[in-house]
């Protein structure tokens, strides 16, 4: 056992995978001499060489279809992607290439590659850096998504994705990156797909959440105890495939939920996750299902981006809403 951030989560995780499997690779903008923007692959090409880990030109979509060629040859590509909002550029190999490729080809190839990209504000990148995508991915047939919010299941999820037959879209929590350490076992490990974690126990209220707002979601909890109220954190740690089952047990036991995501609102997966809740749970809602995203805009210059980033203040002020301690006077995001 070792106490690791994210970012060293991730880089054991492709160690270990690239020293149990020859024909693990390691493909992406610097991922080779630099080591990675964030330093994930950091010392891989001295150990492997550059047969194994190789830096690409700085077009996505060539990275995301070379990854599709190699796969189709025999290889287990681990291709990085900058930042998720560059993934635009990669659209088509994504979606009608990447995740569409066992049905077009009647299921000789499926296609085993896992496409690594981190997303999320709260560092002050320039435009483009922080735009949370994944909602854009969801409707992408046969693409899982994968989405940690810490070190343990970082390593253990991304083993598993890169063992998947199919492809995987992987994306990392970038503020959350270096944000505080725990404890990842030595060996390899993995963290099952479609089983949420339920971060933190509750009764009075469910929060739900994926990737960096889980951290949000256990802050506000810590301050919702300290005026009595106990709420329930689950982090989905997947959205395709999605657990259900978990998200429906809790909210029908509380009563109650708050869906908490990074990206803009409008259309964003939290939709989704209210739609399912309000399909399964109608009876035993005792109001209605709040939603906390960011604002429908373009992600703001970086001396706005706290006010515009979903807060523990707002998560916090969207659950007394839900127990009626205050009324809302607006609809929507709060």
């Amino acid at each position: 056992m070792a106490a690791l951030t994210i970012v060293e989560a991730i880089r054991s995780a492709i160690l270990t995978e690239m020293e149990r499997d020859e024909r693990v690779i390691v493909l992406g903008l610097d991922v080779g001499r630099l080591g990675g923007v964030f330093r994930s692959t950091d010392g891989l090409i001295d150990k492997f060489g550059r047969k194994r880990v190789f830096d690409t030109p700085l077009a996505e979509a060539s990275i995301v279809g070379s990854a599709i060629g190699l796969a189709v040859s025999g290889l287990v590509p681990i291709a990085e992607i900058q930042f998720l909002g560059f993934t635009a550029q990669a659209f088509h190999q994504l979606g009608p290439q990447l995740g569409r490729f066992r049905y077009r080809s009647r299921g000789r190839y499926p296609l085993q590659v896992t496409v690594r990209a981190p997303m999320g504000g709260g560092t002050r990148t320039p435009e483009f850096h922080a735009d949370a995508l994944e909602a854009l991915y969801v409707q992408t047939p046969a693409l899982k998504i994968v989405m940690p919010s810490n070190p343990y299941d970082a390593k253990g999820l991304l083993i598993e994705a890169v063992r998947d037959p199919d492809p995987v879209l992987f994306i990392e929590p970038e503020r959350l990156y270096r944000k505080g350490r725990a404890e990842v076992p030595d060996d390899a490990y993995t963290v099952q797909f479609g089983k949420a974690r339920i971060a933190r126990a509750g009764t009075d209220v469910t929060m739900i959440a994926w990737s960096a707002a889980v951290e949000t979601c256990e802050r506000a909890a810590d301050q919702l105890a300290e005026e009595g109220i106990s709420a329930e954190v689950i982090d989905l740690r997947t959205i395709v495939p999605l657990d259900t089952e978990t998200m429906i047990e809790s909210v029908m036991r509380t009563g109650r939920a708050v869906v908490v995501q990074e990206a803009v609102l409008t259309a964003g997966f939290g939709a989704e996750v209210a739609a399912t809740l309000q399909q399964e749970c109608f009876s035993s809602l005792d109001a209605p299902i709040a939603r906390v995203a960011g604002y429908d805009t373009p992600y703001p210059p970086a001396s706005m981006e706290e006010a515009w980033l979903p807060s523990s203040d707002r998560v916090v002020a969207a659950v007394r809403r839900t127990l009626g301690i205050e009324r809302s006077t607006t609809s929507g995001n709060q």
